[in-house]
């Protein structure tokens, strides 16, 4: 697990090689040290931990505002509501 602070609004949360629900617990931690309307980049390789960080991001009024797919791995821009 690696996070980091790209620029001032942006965060990037690497959680790849985690399998659930371990990807979903990191993302709301992160979410949880971030400001309202910084962005969060989750890249992730476990197809099933999208289904519980997007339930997640319904119920916390989180948005994700693009979902990529590279290859095996899985980039998701979250907006912090």
């Amino acid at each position: 697990m690696k996070f980091e602070q790209l620029s001032d609004d942006r965060f990037m949360l690497d959680v790849k090689g985690y399998v659930c629900p371990h990807p979903q617990i990191y993302t709301k931690k992160a979410l949880a040290k971030i400001a309202s309307g910084d962005h969060l980049e989750v890249i992730f390789d476990n197809p099933s931990s999208g289904e519980s960080i997007a339930a997640m991001c319904d119920i916390t009024g989180d948005e994700i505002v693009e979902r990529k797919q590279q290859g095996g791995e899985y980039i998701w821009d979250i907006v912090k509501e």
